[in-house]
């Protein structure tokens, strides 16, 4: 044939070919290039399963990877056979060639092009759908593992009657393999169509007939196959409106059948099943008629039909039924959707009791003797006072603490104490020098925990520490202090090999240690220490001389990542925490199992419900999964990771949870027992944060059982903002042991206030019993305010706090000079039908790098009292004294009358001068006239001191002595800070 082809004409130029040794240097460099690529992926893989069989769970690596392994086989498999099947039946029911038109001419060119490479081209486009459509199908490993071993609910949804497994683990699936038949019946169209295009079954432009009786029986098949699956799919679209979300007007993320739904859209969708299956049998039938009239007229009517039937009916029914009689026709629906929401999180058993909000008690002695016993008041905020354990407890610099502090349980004497609580964790950033060494072998590990009481300050508004220094010690006893896994451990560390580890430094210099413990992976073997180096990118892996014998490689060392990584079908809280347990330091996680699939029960997005003002300014403490609907959520794991093994261990909590079951069908032996809990371990354990706060979310709404309070939204609550800041964001929950009206003696307890929607008083009090060991466990407790009587609520509480005359100066007062003030967690407890707010407001700056504690808010039927301790706020709002507790830690006594003795006297009045003259400073904001006074009040206070012991002694007289002060005036801190800060307010006593 003539050369049709463009470009110059002449004699050819001869291209010289690359010589021999460049041809190999090249094919050297594309091997190594593909062994590198090779060897990469292998690392990864090698990797994974390396630090799986180092924490003991092998088999969730190789349970997942298998399933994913068989989904991509299995489907990539089945797409690749229907495409590739329908393209060689095409091209085998090709007519004979001809080239009667210029379409056919045109085409011709392509066939006699490809027609070398047809089995090559058949392979290549069969394998990259199977490629895809494999890949698609590994990730719906989760689905397959939940229907292949999914259990019974045992309860069963208000319409079709069927169980709840069958919504959360069956139709899942079935919707899966639905998308992959509807994916695989278009490809195998699109391909088969194309074929039969490019060999002649198919015209667009020749005269004659559009397509051969082959091409129309071939791709009606195939039409009549889609269809078919629509009818499929129009059938499970019925059970789907039980699980489908909606907007409605009586709440956000509406799940379940309406009205409309059940009386429109039911009958549309069982019509629209049997038009389909008509219509996919006449597009079968033109195997024998060789004609696509009646396909084409039943396809059309389908369409008509769904427009019509499935579109336009609803809409009307809307409009004209349930729009003019909507509460009465809504009631049934919205009935089963507050059954099930109730029951889906957990709240079915919330005990809803009307509360007063207002103290009918006289005795104000009897109220301020029922404090103590009602509640034990945190003034310790462990979401303001990390800066203060961080300056006062941090000892080195490559220490630190996290933002948020934790509130546990501790028993002294018999008796449970709140304690704040926080490790001294590995901080990076305070290495003296950050190299490769130091950052990866030096420094390891953080060491002791921190603790201190939760009710309590001492006279410098201080923690009270009931475990400190560095090694710590105090009420804790003897336990592992090493912390090499914790929430801020967040790069890998070698360790166990030549190169010794910084322990901790004391006095007597640097203590090193050298890890004995089996966590990690061994990095003796060359081929393992080449697959990390590849793996971390750090290529020093392979020839450190600081890496030998005995060297293991230590990651994932948060503990949500190694309980997330072990459990990958659980949604994570957003706040572990640690305890000491049994000697040692146990990160403490809880975790849930959620489903999106329960029929009628309403959606919820994790990451929103879960917000407040503490995730706002602290990531560590959201939600894993930020997006995720659900709309069943179970606590029902609790974790422990060990802070120096790094071991993790999973138990049971939830036993009757069947999600969880199903789970542990899937990863048996992974999940312990309930029983296998300890009682050291029990003593520690707690309700979790985001469950709660999913929980006080739904039930702003869900508190009403009555259909039509619910449609009228006159009982809709809302989470008030956090008044403390200015996030604008919800206010955080609050754990408190304290005493609810039906309660005989205080329990550990997580709290919330709700306000009506849209104001700002308060509408309802909310605790749930957070001791795991207790009967009550999980008890929801929620006490309604009339909403015929105002009750003010946390935002009107600090207000009311800012707005009075005397605060407010005090206020300005401290925030003399560069201070800033800072305000507490604002706790409400109920107290004889009244309720008590109570708020610690700390000082930080005047040279302080750190919060202090220098004053206690307290409100209670009106009374406000604004003093430096707890106990002086609660005698001022009751008007009686309360049980005396001296200050921990305070050497301060009462003064006694001042003497007659000249010598006193005079100290007595240099005293009061530098008294007024450290008020007067106090005022203007001069801190440094201010210290000078505080000095020479201690000096004078000193003298008169002394000339009265002197007295004492040459009258006869024994005993105790006190210090004499002057009148009005406290006796001065000597505490280092006493001379940049006031150890009490102005005026104080």
């Amino acid at each position: 044939m003539p050369d049709r082809g463009g470009g110059p004409t002449g004699p050819r130029m001869r291209v010289g070919r690359p010589s021999r040794r460049v041809r190999t240097l090249l094919m050297t460099l594309g091997v190594l290039a593909v062994l590198g690529m090779a060897f990469t992926m292998f690392a990864g893989f090698w990797t994974d399963w390396l630090w799986y069989r180092s924490v003991q769970y092998s088999s969730v690596f190789t349970t997942t990877l298998w399933t994913k392994i068989g989904l991509f086989f299995v489907f990539g498999l089945l797409m690749a056979l229907a495409v590739g099947f329908n393209i060689w039946l095409a091209h085998r029911l090709r007519p004979p060639l001809s080239a009667m038109s210029m379409e056919q001419q045109s085409l011709d060119r392509y066939r006699m092009g490809i027609a070398p490479y047809k089995r090559w081209l058949l392979l290549g486009i069969t394998s990259l759908v199977g490629l895809i459509a494999g890949a698609s199908a590994s990730s719906q490993w989760r689905t397959w593992l939940m229907w292949v071993n999914g259990v019974s609910f045992h309860q069963k949804d208000p319409q079709f009657h069927l169980d709840v497994s069958f919504y959360a683990f069956d139709l899942p699936w079935y919707r899966f393999l639905l998308g992959f038949g509807f994916a695989a019946a278009i490809l195998s169209v699109i391909a088969a169509a194309l074929t039969h295009y490019l060999y002649g079954g198919l015209r667009v432009t020749s005269p004659g007939a559009r397509a051969t009786a082959a091409a129309t029986g071939h791709l009606s098949v195939l039409l009549g196959i889609f269809v078919a699956l629509k009818a499929v799919a129009y059938w499970l679209d019925r059970y789907g409106l039980a699980v489908k979300s909606s907007d409605f007007k009586a709440t956000d993320n509406w799940t379940g059948l309406r009205y409309v739904d059940a009386n429109a859209y039911l009958p549309a969708k069982t019509i629209l099943f049997c038009i389909a299956v008509i219509c996919a049998l006449l597009f079968f039938a033109t195997l024998w008629r060789r004609t696509w009239q009646l396909p084409v007229i039943g396809f059309g009517l389908m369409v008509l039909s769904a427009i019509l039937i499935g579109g336009l009916y609803p809409a009307i029914v809307q409009k004209f039924q349930v729009q003019p009689n909507e509460q009465a026709k809504e009631a049934p629906y919205v009935e089963k959707n507050l059954k099930a929401t109730r029951e889906a999180y957990g709240i079915d058993d919330a005990k809803v009791t009307e509360y007063s909000g207002t103290s009918n008690t006289k005795d104000k002695t009897k109220l301020r003797d029922d404090v103590d016993s009602t509640a034990s008041i945190r003034i310790l905020d462990p979401n303001i006072v990390s800066p203060t354990f961080q300056q006062l407890q941090q000892i080195r610099n490559y220490y630190a603490f996290p933002t948020n502090l934790d509130v546990d349980r501790y028993s002294k004497d018999g008796k449970d104490q709140d304690t704040v609580i926080g490790l001294r964790e590995l901080n990076l950033n305070g290495i003296p020098k950050n190299n490769w060494i130091n950052d990866h072998f030096r420094y390891t590990h953080g060491y002791g925990v921190v603790a201190a009481k939760g009710t309590t300050a001492d006279s410098e508004g201080r923690p009270v520490f009931t475990e400190s220094d560095l090694p710590s010690k105090g009420d804790l006893g003897s336990y592992e202090q090493q912390i090499y896994y914790g929430e801020k451990t967040t790069t890998y560390s070698i360790v166990g090999g030549p190169q010794k580890e910084i322990d901790y430094s004391d006095d007597s210099g640097e203590k090193t240690t050298s890890y004995t413990g089996k966590s990690g992976v061994n990095l003796s073997n060359p081929i393992n220490r080449a697959a990390y180096a590849v793996a971390f990118s750090e290529p020093q892996m392979l020839y450190s001389g600081a890496i030998g014998e005995g060297s293991r490689i230590l990651y994932n060392r948060t503990p949500k990542e190694r309980v997330e990584a072990v459990a990958p079908w659980l949604t994570i809280d957003g706040d572990a925490y640690p305890a000491v347990v049994d000697g040692r330091i146990q990160w403490i996680v809880d975790a849930y199992t959620t489903t999106n699939g329960y029929p009628y029960a309403s959606r919820t997005t994790l990451g929103d419900t879960t917000a407040d003002s503490l995730t706002a300014t602290n990531n560590s403490r959201a939600v894993v999964a930020q997006q995720n609907q659900v709309n069943y959520i179970r606590n029902s794991v609790k974790a422990t990771v060990d802070a120096y093994t790094g071991e993790v261990k999973l138990y049971q909590w939830d036993t009757e949870d069947p999600v969880l079951k199903t789970w542990m069908k899937a990863f048996p032996n992974t999940v312990k027992s309930k029983s296998s809990i300890s009682p050291e371990l029990m003593a520690h354990l707690r309700y979790p944060q985001d469950l709660f706060k999913v929980q006080r979310e739904l039930l702003t709404r869900y508190h009403v059982k009555d259909a039509q309070t619910f449609l009228s939204g006159s009982e809709v609550w809302q989470v008030p903002d956090d008044p403390t800041n200015k996030s604008g964001n919800a206010v955080p929950p609050y754990y408190l042991s304290m005493k609810m009206p039906d309660q005989a003696s205080q329990a550990f307890s997580l709290t919330t206030t709700f306000t009506p929607n849209g104001r700002d008083n308060l509408s309802a009090f909310m605790t749930v019993d957070a001791e795991a060991g207790s009967t009550d466990y999980g008890k929801i407790r929620v006490l309604k305010l009339p909403t015929s009587t105002t009750v003010n609520g946390p935002k009107q509480v600090q207000s009311q706090f800012n707005s009075e005359q005397d605060i407010a100066e005090s206020i300005k007062l401290l925030k003399g000079g560069d201070s800033e003030v800072e305000y507490g967690n604002l706790l409400t407890v109920p107290l004889d039908g009244g309720l008590l707010y109570v708020e610690p407001v700390y000082v930080r700056g005047g040279g302080l790098k750190y919060p202090l504690l220098r004053k206690v808010l307290v409100t209670y039927g009106g009374n406000t009292a604004f003093e430096d301790t707890l106990d002086e706020a609660l005698n001022k709002v009751f008007g009686a004294e309360g049980p005396v507790t001296p200050p921990p830690d305070d050497t301060t006594t009462n003064p006694p009358p001042t003497s007659n003795n000249p010598t006193v006297q005079e100290a007595l009045n240099d005293a009061q001068k530098a008294f007024d003259a450290g008020q007067a400073a106090l005022k203007k904001g001069d801190w440094e006239a201010y210290g000078t006074a505080q000095k020479d009040l201690e000096d004078a206070l000193q003298r008169a001191e002394d000339a009265q012991s002197k007295a004492d002694k040459a009258g006869g007289s024994g005993g105790a002595k006190s210090s004499p002060s002057p009148s009005g005036s406290p006796k001065p801190s000597t505490s280092p800070s006493a001379t940049s800060r006031p150890s009490s307010s102005p005026g104080s006593t």
